[in-house]
Formats: structure tokens, C-alpha cells, sequence
């Protein structure tokens, strides 16, 4: 045997580095959930897993002849003849043939690829030799970034619980080495917006710390020379436009997330260029304000995959523009650049105003009449304090005008139960939580799913599968509302003044029908644990505090009270009579007592 020359490539000046984020691995296995379905020439054996994951299988064959082929074929659904939709796969064929060794009579060989992914729940086993397949001779193999699990949710409500299941397998299937969309079509890309939207509800499942740190440098390098952000990192070279409103943002939202989860400064630091560059090409493109300008071409992606209710993207971009210069403004304060803080403290005043004048007429009431306008300027703060009640009321009535039905995209719905909540209207947030007709989070349960869908409508009864050239049903992004779950109805939650933990907030905030809820977070101090029950008008709450942290915890009733590192339980009537009332050495920022065990 004769070797090739070597051809030498000029050094690309790429950076030698050690791997910052857990490497993807073999997780877990998971068998069939019943025997094979057979067609009617028995060439073809369908097994269903019975959840919808992202790896591969492991196929035992036997009394093989050498060189037969038996091709495996992944889907996450079947069409209403049972047999594998491949549609919405595009041109990813999801397939693997393997050509048998052969083997003696009585004896095995097996099947196990390598160097690929699939995203499936299903698959079809076509000409397997000699004997059926059972259900011993394939087993699905789950592979993710290996990222430890730190957060436990559960409720009264199961399928609410199946939401916080789905939102974690749609996680599990989509964290490998980057965050990408889906894992199953022919795309599997990091979008920057995906990313941005989910990465709060990420930190609460598993320690994202390195997979973040790792995926921003991967936003870094990414960066074009004047400073914009591309839609999907790492950079696609067909995909040439930015990102636009809400995507290239994740280039300020999700260091700044990471630095609130885990309280380490040093992802500011080492982000903060890209993160000033990105601002500064903010401020040259779009000098008034308004982005983007009536003459771009490209204008974003919008409030994407919502219903019925179209958002302006000039309304989108100058929301998040102002949101990005508000972050922008902490994390340097937290780096301790004064100068730098009051230059985007500011911008953000200057892009605020520039909103206002756009969107906010003179009454006080909005021009862009959509849930997701109303989301956006009570969220990003971007309206004056007398106008916040009555743009509150205008989105409970565009909700109530729709059935109690959400209309938002991935753009508005990560924010959506939170400004209800914040707003004091919870019972409005509870209501669409548990809502189980579409649009909701709860109707693709209602249809056996068992990770998040990329669309409300991914699958309905009277059209059945939606638009084939756009359709996931492993996609995180309305998966978002997993951090409402952790941080309202278990209650755990940070403080950003003392980020990382470093000082809880425990404000469980009960409603619906749940009668009690608990959740954990393995912070960087240690466990967290919220638990509480309602039981005969009384509210019992179970708090754990890890060392070297303070909390305050609040109760329904508004009663506040500060400890430090142990165990502790709280009882108070259910439900509270507002607003509440306090003995003169309990008011709020007092002490109430708790028993500490």
C-alpha cells in the first residue's frame, strides 16, 4: 500500500482552547413500549418507543446471512394510516442501512451506529432477516450534552407535570454541544432566538454554566466585523443576514442570564466586547431608535409562529433594543464601568422615548393592539407607571376575547405569565397554564406528546399536520414557561441585586386548581427546596435554604419574612384576605415566625 502525500492548508489562526461544556454522551435507554406492528407483506416492523428522544438504537439481529440489508427509519410521528411521516422531515432521509455479517445458526450480531443523530419516537425495521423482530431486539439509545440535572418541579396537576416532562426531554434532545431548534429535519442549527428565550427555564433543569459559556464564545466568534449578530450560531454562511429583533439579542440576553444564575462575573468580562460591539452597530444602524429602519430589507423574524395577532417588527426591535440597553446598563454596573453604565442608562432613555413616541398615544393606550405589545412594554418597563394598569387590562381582555387563549409567538410567550403575575393577575396566568384546547401548552398533551412542538398547531384535529416545510415536535422555545412553573407556582427564585443564589426568594404564588406544588434547584450554595400544600384553608410551605445564602420568603398573604441557611415551615390561611393585614411586629419586611426544624 502506497501513501498519499500529505497537502498542507494554511493555519486559519484558529484558537487552540480546551473544550468549555460537557461533552455529548450516551444518557440513557429506553425499550419499546409494546411488540412491533407488522405490515401486510411483513417486510416492515414499526417499534414505537413510547417517547419522543434523540440518539440512536441498538438492533440485535439473528440467523443473519452475509449481506443482507436492513434499512432503520426514524420519525417522530405516523400519518393516520400508521405507517412513518416523513414529510416534515424535508431531505433528512433519518435512515440507517446495515449489511449483516452473517452469523452462525442461534448466534447474534448487533447494530449500533455512530457519528449521527436522529430525533424519533418511531421506527420502522425493514427487512429484518430470518425470524420477527420482538421487543427485546431494539432498544433506543439517548445521547445529550452531559449536563447535570438541578431542578425537580411537580404539582397536584398531572399534566402539568407531563408539560415539565416534555419541556426536559426537549431540552435533553436539543443540548448537543450547542442549542439547536430541532433534531430531526434537515436543520438542527443554533438559533440565536430559540436559545434566548428558553435559556432561563435551561438553568433551572441542568447546570448550563459551560454549555452557555462555551455556546456565547461560539456567538463571539460568530460576530460579523461590524459588530451584528447572524440568526444561528455557529454561522451558517446561506443564512447571510442578521439575526434581527429577539435572535441577534441573545448576544446580550443570555450572558447576562448566565451571570444572574450562577453569579460569576467572568462570562461578563470575557463577553463584554463582542456585547459593545453589537451595541455600538445598534447605535450607528439605528440613530432614532426605531429599529429596524422603514429601509432595511431584512426586518426579523417578527413575534414568530404566533396566532392571529401580528406584531410590527419596528415594535419588536425597538422593544428589545431598549431591553438590550437596560442589561447592558446592570452588567456593567456589575463590572464596576461606571462610564459605561450611565452611557447605556442613557441609550436606554433615548430608545424608550423613541418608543413611547412611536407606540404609546397620547391617552396612554397602545397603537399595536396585540399580547405581545401589551408583554414587551410591561415587561421591558418601557411605559410610564400611571399607563401600566390599563394596558394590564387591555391584554386580560384580549385574552378573555379568545376563550382564555394565549396568541403569542416565541417573541412574547416566554413573558407572558410572568407579566400577569407580576400584575397581580395570576388567576389569568393559571387559566392559560392549565387551558388544554389550542392555542395552549397543554393541548399537544391532550395529543400524546411528549417533548415540546415547534407550533401551537403542530397537529390539530381538523387539519391534522400543519405547514410539512416548518414543523417540529421536539422544539424547546414555548417550553419558556418552564421558569414560570420554578420561579410562581413552586416559587423558587433569584434576586439579581445578589445573583447566583446568593440571596432566594421563596414566593410561591398559588392558583388554578392545584392544591399544592413543590420544586428543588441544586444552586451553586447548594439545594433549594419550595413545597407547599393547601388543605382546609390552611397554606402550609416547606423551605429549604443552602449555606451561605439568605432568603426572604413570602406567603399568599403577603407576609414577608428573612432567614438564613436551614430548614424552615410556614401555615397561614387559604385563601388570604387582601390586602393584608399585619400585627404591628409582622409587617412586610419584618418577621414573621417561622418553626425551624
Amino acid at each position: 500500500m502506497r501513501w498519499h502525500p500529505v497537502t498542507v492548508f494554511p493555519n486559519p489562526g484558529i484558537e487552540i482552547v480546551a473544550h468549555r461544556s460537557p461533552p455529548p454522551r450516551r444518557i440513557q435507554e429506553i425499550k419499546p413500549i409494546a411488540p412491533p406492528t407488522v405490515s401486510a407483506n411483513k417486510r416492515r416492523h414499526i417499534f414505537d418507543l413510547g417517547q419522543n428522544i434523540v440518539g440512536w438504537v441498538r438492533l440485535r439481529i439473528r440467523d443473519a446471512k452475509p449481506g443482507q440489508t436492513i434499512d432503520l427509519r426514524y420519525v417522530e410521528m405516523l400519518d393516520k394510516d400508521g405507517k412513518p411521516y416523513t414529510t416534515a422531515l424535508r431531505t433528512a432521509r433519518a435512515t440507517d442501512h446495515y449489511t449483516t455479517r452473517g452469523a452462525p445458526p442461534d448466534s447474534e450480531e448487533f447494530f449500533e451506529p455512530h457519528f449521527t443523530f436522529h430525533g424519533f419516537r418511531y421506527v420502522e425495521v425493514r427487512d429484518y432477516p430470518g425470524r420477527n423482530p420482538t421487543i427485546d431486539d431494539l432498544v433506543g439509545v439517548v445521547i445529550h450534552s452531559d449536563l447535570p440535572v438541578t431542578g425537580e418541579f411537580e404539582c397536584s396537576d398531572p399534566m402539568i407535570n407531563q408539560l415539565q416532562k416534555n419541556i426536559v426531554w426537549s431540552q435533553r434532545g436539543n443540548f448537543l454541544d450547542i442549542p439547536t431548534d430541532c433534531p430531526q429535519r434537515d436543520e438542527r442549527l443554533g438559533w440565536t432566538g430559540d436559545a434566548q428565550v428558553f435559556i432561563r427555564t435551561a438553568a433551572f433543569n441542568m447546570d448550563v454554566a459551560g454549555f452557555f459559556t462555551k455556546w456565547t464564545q461560539d456567538v463571539a466568534d460568530a460576530q460579523f466585523d461590524d459588530g451584528h449578530i447572524p440568526s444561528v450560531v455557529p454561522h451558517v454562511a446561506s443564512i447571510h443576514h442578521e439575526g434581527g429583533p429577539a435572535w441577534a439579542d441573545a448576544a446580550v440576553i443570555c450572558p447576562w442570564t448566565v451571570y444572574l444564575c450562577y453569579g460569576d462575573t467572568q462570562i461578563l468580562r470575557d463577553r463584554w466586547p463582542m456585547m459593545t460591539r453589537f451595541m455600538d452597530w445598534l447605535q450607528r444602524s439605528y440613530p432614532a431608535g426605531i429599529r429596524p429602519a422603514e429601509k432595511d430589507k431584512w426586518k426579523g423574524y417578527g413575534d414568530w409562529l404566533s396566532i392571529n395577532a401580528e406584531t410590527p417588527p419596528d415594535y419588536i426591535g425597538t422593544a428589545f433594543y431598549a431591553y438590550c440597553a437596560a442589561l447592558m446598563t446592570k452588567m456593567a454596573r456589575a463590572l464596576e464601568k461606571s462610564d459605561d453604565a450611565a452611557k447605556y442608562q442613557n441609550l436606554f432613555d433615548d430608545v424608550r422615548r423613541a418608543f413611547v413616541d412611536r407606540f404609546v398615544a397620547a391617552d396612554g393606550s397602545m397603537t399595536v393592539k396585540t399580547q405581545t405589545a401589551y408583554v414587551l412594554a410591561l415587561h421591558f418597563d418601557l411605559l410610564d407607571e400611571k399607563d401600566r394598569p390599563a394596558i394590564v387590562d387591555a391584554l386580560v381582555r384580549d385574552i378573555e376575547s379568545r376563550g382564555t387563549h394565549l396568541s403569542t409567538g416565541f417573541v412574547g410567550t416566554p413573558y407572558l405569565n410572568h407579566v400577569l403575575s407580576r400584575f397581580g393577575r395570576s388567576d389569568v396566568a393559571y387559566a392559560l397554564l392549565q387551558q388544554t384546547t389550542f392555542p395552549s401548552w397543554l393541548y399537544p398533551i391532550t395529543q400524546g406528546a411528549t417533548t415540546m412542538w415547534e407550533r401551537w398547531d403542530a397537529w390539530t384535529h381538523d387539519k391534522g399536520f400543519n405547514d410539512a416545510g416548518m414543523n417540529s415536535y421536539n422544539h424547546y422555545a414555548f417550553g419558556a414557561i418552564g421558569e414560570w412553573m420554578y420561579s410562581t407556582i413552586a416559587g423558587i427564585d433569584l434576586d439579581p441585586d445578589r445573583p447566583g443564589y446568593k440571596h432566594i426568594v421563596i414566593r410561591p404564588q398559588p392558583g388554578g386548581t392545584l392544591t399544592w406544588a413543590r420544586g428543588s434547584l441544586k444552586s451553586p450554595y447548594g439545594l433549594v427546596e419550595s413545597a407547599w400544600r393547601i388543605d382546609q384553608g390552611s397554606f402550609d410551605l416547606d423551605v429549604t435554604i443552602p449555606p451561605n445564602t439568605t432568603a426572604l420568603v413570602q406567603l399568599p398573604d403577603g407576609q414577608r419574612c428573612h432567614v438564613i441557611a436551614g430548614k424552615y415551615h410556614f401555615t397561614t390561611t387559604f385563601p388570604p384576605t387582601f390586602p393584608p393585614t399585619f400585627p404591628p411586629t409582622n409587617r412586610p419586611g419584618g418577621a414573621i415566625l417561622p418553626t425551624k426544624s
